[in-house]
């Protein structure tokens, strides 16, 4: 009885720090059109916005510009779930947690401006 209470406490306790990734849902394809649905949905931006996307450690990532001066430009990965702010803001350098991005990102590609 010993053994199999600790057979079943370990494995309690071992499926309860269980990795999140693999319970984690794959996101929707359309995340970006989505996104950009959302931009168009709002009134047009001063200067218009812009999606660009680029490759960043290794993902494919989208830079959506903000709506107006210091407010910073955020970095968003596949499944629209922000990563950081590259730049914008008061100091015009982001909020520090991408600092590497514009030497470190390639394939650059614009993927939808507003011509509204």
């Amino acid at each position: 009885m010993k053994r199999f209470l600790t057979f079943l406490l370990l494995t309690s306790t071992l499926m309860a720090f269980q990795c999140d990734d693999d319970n984690a849902k794959p996101c929707s394809s359309d995340a970006v059109e989505r996104k950009i649905e959302e931009l168009k949905a709002k009134p047009k931006q001063n200067p218009a916005a812009e999606v660009y996307e680029y490759t960043y450690k290794g993902q494919k990532v989208y830079l959506i510009s903000s709506d107006c001066c210091d407010q910073y430009n955020l970095l968003y990965d596949q499944c629209m779930t922000t990563i950081c702010a590259p730049s914008g803001g008061f100091s015009g350098a982001g909020d520090g947690r991408c600092t590497d991005f514009y030497d470190k990102a390639t394939e650059k590609r614009l993927v939808w401006r507003d011509n509204r």
